[in-house]
């Protein structure tokens, strides 16, 4: 006991005679998304079609296309240069490129 009362008359001693009290610590800032994970869905209708548009943090990243007539399909972001990805149950056409004759 007696070397406890001794430590803290040590560390009184030691303390400056002008400390100030610091301020109350902030809460944590609460942000106003419920989810941040969870994506921010914008829906486009035009001219039959809708577009449904997913971002996270501002940044598009995957468009669902909903034709008039036909089945639903899903672009995806393929790159941070822009390309996009045909995701669905029809697989991306293949356009050949081949040069047959040249004039």
């Amino acid at each position: 006991m007696m070397g406890a009362m001794f430590s803290v008359s040590l560390q009184a001693k030691d303390r400056p005679v002008d400390l100030q009290p610091l301020e109350d610590i902030p809460p944590p800032a609460i942000s106003n998304q419920e989810n941040p994970d969870e994506p921010e869905i914008t829906i486009i209708k035009k001219q039959g079609e809708t577009i449904e548009e997913y971002r996270i943090n501002g940044e598009l990243y995957m468009m669902k296309v909903t034709p008039e007539h036909g089945v639903p399909y899903y672009l995806h972001k393929e790159d941070q240069d822009g390309g996009w990805t045909n995701v669905g149950p029809n697989p991306p056409l293949s356009i050949p490129k081949w040069t047959i004759f040249r004039f």
